[in-house]
């Protein structure tokens, strides 16, 4: 991946961006996309970015640029931050974590607190840890101290920086979906060198944790004539995980190209073909209803809109530490570029 790219997506990780508040990351996101593209928001936050804008058919890469986080919902009288989840959360990974609540005159860092184990009687340890049991410390000093720096409704998400693994692999929390955000962005810079025939518009879409509302609203207001949905899905590559479920996906194989009930038949067909084509490595996974992603909204917009899923593998989902390897979101990203100059070979109906 060269530097430039590789900074823009360590920028992307580190800026904070729950549903609900993505106005960080989408800073980020359209400050490198206006290099090669034109860019616009809308009133919910989603950012687009134009190239080639007068083909006469439009597709959209729809990549979410929000991540999971937390919602203050109290702060009590001796200072503790009680909070809900936003997004799904396994409440177990949550514990010991650093937490960065972004609070109105700025980011308050603090520490998810838990009843210690050696406080636990027997039958507590033998029940699962529960999001009610567990608490933020910033360190007030008492509740008209934390009051004046913290008010409910507050997001937070974990305050964990990029660590740098072996191989091209890092970890972070916010893979999801900072790499189809990423996606989106740096195929519309491959497609900006060569393109093709049709109109091409990277989407950073809001809230698809909890409501899918971005791609919901972008797809209507875009009204593309195609779309594909850039997301991260699970991998098979670590202990526990068995391949009869979700199929043999690993980090380092490459791109997966969704198939199944949940996305276009014949466009993922075209996928297939332009990656075998362009030597672009890629792995299957199965789509057999709803695939949970932007896709789903997408492709019932207005009339329908053909639409695939194009998903980059990633380890631990929602989880403060997040595995993906950047030869994988290179890949990914040629390869949307590629399918977008192949558009007319899309059948004009299912």
């Amino acid at each position: 991946m060269r530097p430039e790219s590789r900074e823009f997506f360590l920028s992307l990780l580190d800026a904070a961006g729950p549903s609900g508040d993505e106005r960080a990351a989408a800073r980020v996101w359209r400050d490198y996309a206006s290099g090669f593209a034109s860019v616009e928001t809308d009133v919910l936050g989603s950012s687009w970015a134009t190239v080639n804008p007068d083909g006469e058919r439009a597709v959209a890469v729809m990549g979410h640029i929000d991540e999971i986080g937390l919602a203050v919902t109290h702060v009590d009288d001796d200072g503790y931050l009680w909070f809900d989840g936003v997004g799904g959360w396994t409440p177990a990974v949550l514990v010991g974590q650093r937490i960065r609540v972004l609070a109105k005159d700025g980011p308050v860092v603090g520490v998810i607190g838990k009843k210690a184990t050696h406080l636990l009687d027997e039958e507590e340890r033998k029940k699962p840890i529960k999001l009610d049991q567990l608490w933020i410390d910033i360190g007030a000093s008492g509740g008209d101290d934390a009051r004046s720096r913290v008010r409910p409704g507050d997001l937070a998400v974990i305050e964990q920086p990029v660590v740098e693994l072996a191989n091209g692999r890092l970890a972070s929390r916010a893979v999801d979906n900072r790499a189809g955000a990423f996606v989106a962005a740096e195929a519309a810079r491959h497609y900006a060198d060569s393109p093709g025939s049709w109109r091409y518009v990277g989407v950073a879409s809001v809230a698809e944790e909890i409501s899918f509302a971005g791609a919901h609203t972008s797809a209507f207001a875009l009204a593309p004539q195609a779309a594909i949905a850039i997301d991260v899905t699970h991998t098979a590559d670590y202990p526990g995980v068995t391949k009869n479920k979700i199929g043999d996906i690993r980090i380092g194989g490459g791109p997966v190209i969704e198939r199944g009930s949940g996305v276009h038949p014949a466009f993922a067909e075209l996928v297939v073909e332009v990656a075998e084509a362009e030597g672009i490595p890629h792995q299957f996974g199965a789509a057999a209803g709803h695939t949970w992603t932007d896709a789903d909204a997408v492709h019932r917009s207005r009339g329908g809109v053909p639409t695939c899923l194009v998903s980059v593998p990633n380890r631990y989902m929602h989880s403060p530490n997040e595995i993906v390897e950047l030869a994988d979101l290179e890949a990914t990203a040629r390869l949307v570029a590629a399918v977008a100059r192949k558009l007319d070979a899309i059948p004009a109906s299912g």
